[in-house]
This record gives C-alpha cells, structure tokens and sequence, in this order.
C-alpha cells in the first residue's frame, strides 16, 4: 500500500508532469472506483492543473476555476504514468486499469488496481474537504507545526497499541502497516505497548523515530519516476516485509503477528526484550 513517502514522490512527480497543463479526457475503464457523480468526470475536461496536493495517503489534482480529482490508491492500487497514451478509450472491466487521463500533449496517466479486492477510490469534488477520508484526517507528522508536544498530546490517553495508534489516520496522516513497523523498529518499542504508557522519554523517542523514519523515505524516493517507487520502497525497509531474515541493528531473525487481514514484523532482540509476541492467527489454530 503506498503510504504518506510514496504519495508524497507521487504528489512531486505529478507537479511537475501535470501543473500547467489541459486535462482533455477523463476515461473510466472499472466505474465502481468513482465514488461521487457530481461534479460529473468530464467536469474536469477543458480545465488545467494548477497544482497537485497531498492529504495524508489522498492525492489532489487541483484544476484552475476547475474541480478537483481526488484519489486514494489502497492497498493494491499505483498510478502509471505514460508518455503518449494508446490510441482509442480504454476497454471496460479488461486488466487492472480502473481510469485513464490524458492531457492535451498525448501523454498523461493510469490509475490501476491489482487484486480481487477493489478498493482504489477516486472523487471529484470542489473542495478535497467534501472527501470523507480527507475530511477526517489527523495532523500531518511532516508537518512544520507537528512537533513533539502536539505528539504527546495525541498520544495522552490513548489506551490502544502503538501499532493501531500510528496506523489510525483519524489520529495521524498517512502512516501505514509498513512504515509503523518501521518506525517502532527505530524507536525499539513493542508494536503491542499501550500508547497511554510511554514515558515522557518514550514519547519524544517515539516522536524522533516517526519524523527521521518518514523524511528519510520521503528523500529515497524524492526525484524517482512513478514506476519506481514501488521497488525503492521495498529495498528501504528494514524489517516490514522480511521475516524470517536477520534483523540489520541486531542480526536476530525477524518475526511475524498475522492478523486476518494484515500482519506485522518486528524484532524480538531490538523491541520486546527478546520475547516473540504471540501470533494470534496460530494460537486459534492450535485451540
């Protein structure tokens, strides 16, 4: 899924490929990803990007005097950018291709989704605040004004785990299961450990792992093509995805929790004291 690095390379990428220029058409090739009917697609037609913005994982295509086109990618969704688009409207309900836009110099991009689970969402909208999702987002963590207290202050009271805390996007914008792995990896803290329990001392180490963690993917991946955001992500993480491999810090193997939907990698050696979280998708197995 990308998360709040990816979108933020995406957010970059497209500035510079779409400000300025006209969008012409707007093709749906799966209409279930449309969630609003008006402003209708073709709203857009005619109207250029004035900008290109970012809401947690949301990307806003901003039109002058124009709506705006609003999307979130999910878990299985990715743009793909083309510098000349093929000729004729995409087929309907053929491959992964779920929107197609083309802008006046023959080139422009495809949202797609993989999978059988279709969840890539888009919106037209006159403002991004009409977006649910949008609407509900917690402050930004690369936000100049998201400093150490306003962390606390989120974190105070919050009797969940750290993991479900970070990943919650009511609470903070655009953190994901992967780059929470990550960051509690940094901050050698138990995804399980409730947030209400840290120390003053946890909590700012927490608040350096989240800000250092996000800003070094975000520059991994800043000035990369669409097409390549997806590998950089994978080659940058340290233990999300790779269980069953030696951890870098320490060299212990690599855990897994599965949960039904999702799992989690962390390091036994660098966050719980050496003790492996119990896997709750094995224990109902075992019972």
């Amino acid at each position: 899924m990308p998360e709040l690095p990816e979108v933020e390379a995406l957010r970059d990428f497209l500035t510079e490929h779409l400000a300025g220029h006209e969008i012409v058409r707007v093709l749906p090739a799966a209409i279930s990803v449309l969630k609003t009917y008006d402003p209708p697609l073709t709203a857009l037609e005619g109207h250029r990007v004035a900008a290109v913005h970012r809401y947690g994982k949301f990307l806003d295509v901003e039109t002058a005097d124009g709506p705006h086109l609003v999307t979130h990618l999910a878990r299985a969704g990715w743009l793909q950018w083309r510098d000349s688009l093929p000729d004729g409207p995409p087929r309907p309900g053929k491959g992964p291709l779920a929107l197609r836009v083309a802008l006046e110099t023959g080139a422009g991009f495809d949202l797609t989704e993989a999978g059988t689970q279709k969840r890539l969402a888009v919106y037209v909208v006159r403002d991004p605040q009409e977006v649910p999702g949008v609407a509900r987002l917690g402050p930004d963590p690369l936000a100049d004004d998201f400093d150490e207290a306003r962390f606390a202050g989120l974190l105070a009271g919050e009797r969940r785990q750290l993991k479900g805390a970070l990943r919650d996007q009511s609470l903070i914008a655009g953190v994901g299961n992967a780059y929470s792995d990550e960051i509690l990896h940094a901050a050698k803290m138990s995804p399980f450990k409730l947030a209400s329990s840290l120390t003053p001392e946890e909590t700012a180490l927490l608040y350096r792992a989240l800000r250092e963690t996000l800003t070094e993917a975000v520059e991994r991946s800043r000035g990369l093509a669409a097409g390549r955001l997806k590998a950089e992500k994978k080659s940058g993480l340290r233990v999300h995805g790779r269980t069953g491999e030696p951890c870098p810090v320490c060299g212990d193997t690599i855990r897994e929790v599965s949960f039904s939907d999702s799992s989690l990698q962390y390091c036994p050696t660098c966050q719980t004291g050496g003790k492996p979280l119990a896997d709750r998708r094995l224990s109902r197995l075992l019972k």
